[in-house]
């Protein structure tokens, strides 16, 4: 995008913009907009910024009050989150919300075991508290990293259903008990050659679950459906999970798609289980926004990768809406490495040729935009500008190479919410405090 349109474009903006001050009619617009989508993505430019977790709480709130919304889908994994729906509908023995949430162990867990998203878990319970076990809400994981505990999920369900059936599963996750509990050394071994491949045995494992699924389900009628559908998708999970971390020493394009398409599948599978007659599941996605906006509209999509938002968008049309978030400068919590401890770090002002810049430039501290099809704001955000994503790794010694990427903001998202000051999100557990009042990166060269 010309320099010499960047003020129209701030114009228009600031025009089309719906300023968030903190009232109960914030988002009435969004929601007006969002009408009856069945699947609406809520994103987020990192996984560590507090405004991005509160608001997409604020949001999913109205949409379970006010539009029927049956279920939480997060970027989690799938046994860590099936233990905070447990404790959510009030069918497990955690004491709180810190207890339900305490599944969550694995690197990054301020992700999950953080303030907004206890707070969030405790409305959540209470919520349902008031309603009949088939109308409660849920909370699920999309994700697919915990291969070994969903092994465990597999072989205890088992175990009570069909005892038999627990043998043979045992004898087939047998495969990967060489290797201990580091699916990455699986991941090697088994792509280069180096080992037996454990592909044939997780795929018997789940077709078997599968092709006993009337058998198991009416057992004892909805929670027994229940039951198993818990249990067939962690044996889908082991299945995918497999395959994931055998290509991950193939490329990142491969591996992603994987990960993308399992989340995808995932979420699609939950929609079914969901859906009742006269009456279909609508369900809230929380996932970053790499994950929920179109791929097809970024880098990403020309490196030939895809992701969640571009599948949902080409199985279910104008019946989602994806709500993309950013902001301009604050703190954030992130690691510097993965697996290393999580900091708080100050996050450098935008680059002023990025759409963060942009909205920056707009003057107002917080808004919500939706991309309405055919309006000027939407054709003028539709040209590529740098886009910064920080996951749970922060780099700003190296923000531009390891941050940034290109991307037509009106195709990649339906709306965007942009806080122009952020803060740290607060995990459960201290933090270090580290990369306040770092030098700014040098432009353009950044040296």
């Amino acid at each position: 995008m010309l320099d010499t349109t960047l003020p129209i474009v701030s114009d228009l903006i600031r025009e089309a913009a719906h300023p968030l001050n903190g009232s109960q009619t914030d988002y009435d617009h969004l929601l007006e907009f969002i009408g009856n989508a069945r699947l609406v993505l809520l994103g987020e430019a990192s996984h560590g910024t507090h405004e991005f977790y509160r608001e997409r709480a604020r949001i999913t709130k109205r949409l379970v009050l006010e539009k029927g919304f049956t279920a939480i889908a997060v970027e989690a994994d799938w046994p860590d989150a099936y233990r905070v729906n447990r404790y959510v509908q009030g069918e497990n023995n955690d004491a709180d919300a810190v207890e339900a949430l305490s599944g969550f162990r694995r690197f990054p867990a301020w992700m999950w075991r953080n303030a907004d998203v206890l707070d969030f878990v405790g409305w959540l319970r209470s919520h349902n508290d008031s309603l009949n076990a088939g109308q409660r809400v849920g909370f699920y994981g999309l994700d697919l990293y915990s291969l070994h505990a969903s092994i465990e999920a597999v072989l205890s369900y088992l175990d009570k259903v069909d005892p038999e059936g627990a043998r043979c599963a045992r004898y087939r996750y047998g495969c990967f008990e060489h290797f201990g509990e580091d699916p990455q050394t699986y991941g090697y071994c088994a792509g280069f050659g180096l080992t037996h491949s454990c592909e044939s045995e997780v795929v018997a494992q789940l077709m078997d679950l599968q092709r006993r699924a009337f058998e198991y389900a009416r057992m004892d009628g909805w929670v027994a459906a229940e039951r198993f559908f818990n249990a067939e998708q962690n044996a889908r999970l082991v299945k995918n999970a497999e395959q994931y971390y055998r290509s991950m020493f193939r490329g990142r394009v491969s591996s992603w798609n994987l990960r993308d398409q399992h989340m995808a599948e995932t979420l699609e599978a939950l929609v079914e289980h969901l859906d009742l007659p006269h009456h279909p599941s609508k369900v809230v996605v929380w996932a970053h926004n790499s994950h929920l906006g179109d791929a097809r509209a970024t880098h990403m999509g020309e490196a030939g990768e895809w992701n969640v938002g571009q599948l949902v968008r080409q199985k279910y049309g104008r019946d989602c809406r994806l709500i993309g978030f950013s902001t301009y400068s604050g703190t954030v919590t992130a690691a510097s490495a993965w697996d290393s401890p999580a900091e708080r770090k100050s996050v450098r002002p935008a680059r002023p040729d990025s759409y963060e810049g942009l909205f920056h430039r707009v003057g107002i501290p917080a808004f919500a935009l939706t991309l309405e099809p055919g309006e000027h704001v939407t054709n003028g955000l539709r040209e590529q500008m740098l886009e910064r994503a920080i996951g749970v790794v922060y780099l700003p010694e190296s923000e531009l190479a390891s941050h940034y990427f290109g991307a037509r903001l009106s195709d990649q998202f339906d709306a965007v919410i942009h806080f122009d000051q952020t803060r740290a999100v607060e995990p459960l557990e201290p933090i270090a405090e580290r990369g306040l009042g770092e030098p700014a990166e040098t432009f353009p060269s950044g040296i």
